[in-house]
């Protein structure tokens, strides 16, 4: 870090008056503060981050008077050494407005050494991570995800204890057997159905030797999962508006929801049949051609559903938690429990090259599992995320926005915005006839909200709005300029 960029962190910390999720200050005027342990375990678990002693967020992150950066240099190495694995900083000592400060840069720990935590206090009560602009004790379930990555994980291959190969789909199961004597003649064309299905690990032998499927056999191929595994689904929920607390006119917190159950291909489906009847077509005109395009792709919202339910935590901890599908008004979240595995990041997404399986014996199945439209649920060779991004660009969208932690994976894919063609045959009451439908759906919306439905541009919005309230037939919730402003249906007495 150079001195200009120290300054221009703390000015930025000095107006938002609070440290930042990836810097955190402290005054440390004559000793080293109690809690830099934690901030230093929640750094390295995390995605790194800065520490700078010798300025105080009280007196609005200004220099800590007669502060000895050099003498604090030593204190800070030996709070390093508290933690397992050991921290090693890279520590400078920089000018700052007339003063000196020390700032150490903590790099985020490769997943086999996580969790990072203070040695005395033990990994379940001595790791951290960042939150905010605090650093938060890790729960039993994030400490247990960081110390699966040390290994691969086998918890697709438990046995279902109560289930029989009966709970298997005969269909799914013959079309997955005839693909892959297909693919793999030499090695599995003379085996017997009943070898094939244990040395791909859909059936494996209890301690008694009763053929039992195992849960990746059971969740690609079987019936009924949710027989054994009740929560192992998805489900979707419409939201009405742009956040969960938002309600219809009539009271109502939901537009639609939906508990999807049965193997994996049979939610995928079902759940862009639920997607695609809670969103719209727009017609793009093409020369002398009309073109309908879905708000979401469906090839980007497959794969999307795909993947989290191939690689979300199956773990007996997350085995209580489904995938969630939340559709708002501007935008399409899947969620899935247990973030991104091995060497795969946030920054790495997409790679060429760059792919890793939580669930390696479901991720094979599923490569070979019919999908009921034609098809196999997924290729399985890293190339996903790719075509997520590629089918989100080729619909003018913007790319897809990944959020991952210790505890769950999200994806989000913005609302298509409407094109110059859709625009071009919309009529002022069309627009104004939109604006009272989307209001008559929710209690009330402000026009960002109004904006990011339609596609439409600030200006045009405030204008038919504007003009929805000189006739009576809208209402503003708060005084002219307000930033809280929201609109509302009118009273019909009025």
């Amino acid at each position: 870090m150079t001195a200009e960029e120290l300054r221009t962190l703390i000015e930025s910390m000095r107006q938002i008056g609070n440290d930042t999720q990836t810097c955190e200050v402290k005054e440390s005027a004559r000793k080293i503060s109690s809690s830099l342990v934690e901030t230093l375990s929640a750094f390295s678990n995390g995605n790194g981050g800065t520490v700078i002693l010798g300025i105080s967020e009280q007196n609005g992150f200004t220099p800590v008077p007669e502060f000895n950066a050099r003498a604090m240099q030593d204190a800070f190495i030996s709070q390093c050494d508290k933690l397992t694995p050991i921290v090693r900083p890279v520590i400078e000592i920089l000018p700052f407005e007339d003063t000196l400060v020390l700032c150490a840069r903590i790099e985020e720990m490769l997943p086999r050494d996580k969790p990072c935590y203070i040695t005395e206090r033990g990994q379940y009560r001595g790791s951290y991570i960042r939150t905010g602009d605090g650093d938060m004790r890790l729960s039993s379930y994030e400490v247990d995800r960081l110390l699966e990555e040390h290994e691969q994980p086998n918890f697709d291959n438990d046995i279902v204890a109560d289930a029989t190969i009966d709970d298997l789909d005969q269909h799914l199961v013959e079309s997955f057997i005839r693909r892959q004597r297909e693919l793999h003649p030499r090695i599995l064309g003379t085996k017997s159905d009943e070898d094939l299905l244990l040395d791909l690990h859909v059936l494996r032998q209890d301690e008694n030797h009763h053929m039992r499927p195992t849960l990746a056999g059971i969740m690609a191929l079987g019936t009924f999962p949710q027989k054994y595994y009740p929560r192992l689904n998805a489900t979707f929920t419409a939201f009405p508006g742009t956040t969960k607390s938002e309600r219809t006119s009539d009271g109502r917190r939901f537009l639609d929801t939906q508990t999807i159950i049965g193997p994996i291909p049979a939610m995928v489906a079902d759940a862009i049949a639920a997607v695609a009847r809670n969103t719209r077509n727009g017609a793009i005109i093409e020369g002398a051609f009309r073109k309908d395009v879905p708000d979401y792709p469906v090839a980007a919202v497959r794969e999307a559903l795909s993947n989290a339910l191939m690689h979300r935590d199956y773990s007996p901890a997350a085995r209580g938690s489904q995938v969630q599908v939340n559709l708002y008004a501007d935008r399409l979240e899947i969620l899935n429990p247990g973030g991104l595995f091995g060497a795969v990041t946030v920054r790495t997404l997409g790679q060429e090259g760059v792919s890793a399986s939580r669930n390696q014996w479901l991720s094979n199945i599923l490569e070979t599992t019919s999908y009921p439209d034609g098809g196999y649920v997924v290729e399985n060779r890293g190339t996903g995320y790719r075509e997520i991004e590629d089918q989100l660009e080729s619909a003018l969208m913007s790319p897809p926005h990944p959020k991952d932690t210790i505890a769950y994976f999200s994806l989000t894919m913005d609302k298509r915005r409407i094109t110059a063609s859709e625009l071009s045959s919309q009529s002022s009451e069309n627009v104004d006839q939109a604006i009272l439908d989307a209001l008559r759906k929710r209690h009330s919306v402000s026009a960002k909200d109004l904006v990011g439905i339609s596609g439409l541009s600030r200006t045009t919005i405030n204008n038919h709005v504007k003009n929805l309230i000189e006739q009576g037939l809208i209402e503003p919730t708060e005084p002219a300029r307000s930033p809280k402003q929201r609109y509302r249906i009118a009273p019909s007495d009025k």
